[in-house]
């Protein structure tokens, strides 16, 4: 039987998820779990490059734990664990740094603006975490990374650094390839629909939080930017209503001509209305589902702790290939 590839993605919990994420990555996510291999981790090592508060970065992390398994990923077909709990990667971390140039570090977009945004911080962390991101993906062989626009720089790292572990030392990493999927879609701020919606948002109606309640959504769908056309229409020229559909089309799996006749005659106010209501009832099974894990934190622990087992067994078969190589002696168990 032909293997599985594999597919590596990882969340930040450094705030809540969204109806971007839902939408975008986790539903897709649920789609590609008996076809692929997958890991999903949840990447606190990555999280405190800026400041967080402790107890609050251990409730995202769960969090983040409990949507995915509330958005249907299920912890019997792939792999769920906390990144901070497999030590592999700071391990791999720390060769592929010493591997790593300064000057492809310095390139790295996000760095950039992360460093323009808090300029009283510009940690170390904060310029090598991109090599956190190369261990993360070479550690578990991953054949397909479901990137985004703002992550490809991450991912030509990535293969860059593989390419070059495996020309100094010998054929250890496979070459990760970006995955886009068939289906998914980017949703962009209610409030700015240039901008992809956001958690970091600081306008708070520019987004939908997975854990938002009914009257929270229709507040905000209620307040969502459209246009002076009132005509609903998915039209470049109507970004704002071009957003609002596709959320409506992705929620109901309805396709887009079907809601643009439904809705022809008829202005933003009643869209708005019916898109409220869409939103609630697509979002409603991922919130009480979310609840009901969240009040059972013994089994949040068993998942996350069979998840970092499942995770270190492959891990640490990378590990301990990179070591060998690198030319540590193997420590001794005796």
């Amino acid at each position: 039987m032909e293997e599985k590839k594999v597919i590596f993605s990882g969340t930040q919990p450094s705030g809540d998820l969204t109806l971007g994420n839902y939408l975008g990555a986790l539903k897709n996510w649920v789609l590609l779990q008996d076809e692929y291999e997958c890991y999903y981790c949840i990447v606190d090592l990555h999280a405190i490059t800026l400041p967080q508060e402790p107890k609050d970065l251990r409730r995202r992390t769960l969090e983040v734990l409990a949507l995915y398994l509330a958005a249907g990923l299920d912890p019997e077909k792939v792999t769920i664990f906390i990144q901070s709990h497999v030590s592999a990667h700071s391990q791999l971390s720390w060769v592929l740094n010493c591997m790593a140039y300064m000057g492809e570090l310095n390139r790295m977009t996000q760095f950039k603006e992360k460093s323009k945004k808090n300029a009283g911080n510009v940690n170390a962390g904060l310029f090598t975490y991109p090599v956190l991101m190369v261990a993360d993906i070479l550690l578990y062989q991953t054949d397909l990374v479901p990137v985004g626009q703002d992550q490809k720089q991450h991912l030509e790292l990535s293969r860059d650094m593989a390419e070059r572990f495996n020309n100094r030392y010998s054929p250890t990493f496979k070459i990760p390839e970006p995955f886009i999927p068939k289906v998914g879609a980017k949703i962009m701020s209610l409030q700015d629909p240039l901008s992809k919606m956001s958690k970091s948002d600081k306008n708070e109606n520019g987004y939908i939080l997975l854990k938002d309640d009914p009257d929270t959504i229709r507040r905000k769908i209620k307040r969502a930017v459209t246009d002076s056309f009132n005509k609903v229409r998915f039209s470049d020229e109507q970004l704002g209503i071009k957003n609002l559909i596709t959320i409506y089309s992705k929620l109901s799996g309805e396709e887009i001509d079907v809601i643009e006749k439904r809705y022809e005659n008829k202005g933003y106010g009643e869209f708005k209305k019916d898109l409220s209501e869409v939103v609630v009832e697509g979002l409603r099974p991922v919130r009480e589902k979310f609840e009901d894990l969240m009040r059972n934190k013994d089994y949040l622990e068993k998942i996350y702790s069979m998840g970092a087992k499942k995770a270190e067994k492959k891990a640490f078969k990378t590990l301990n290939k990179v070591y060998k190589k690198t030319g540590f002696i193997p420590r001794s168990y005796r």
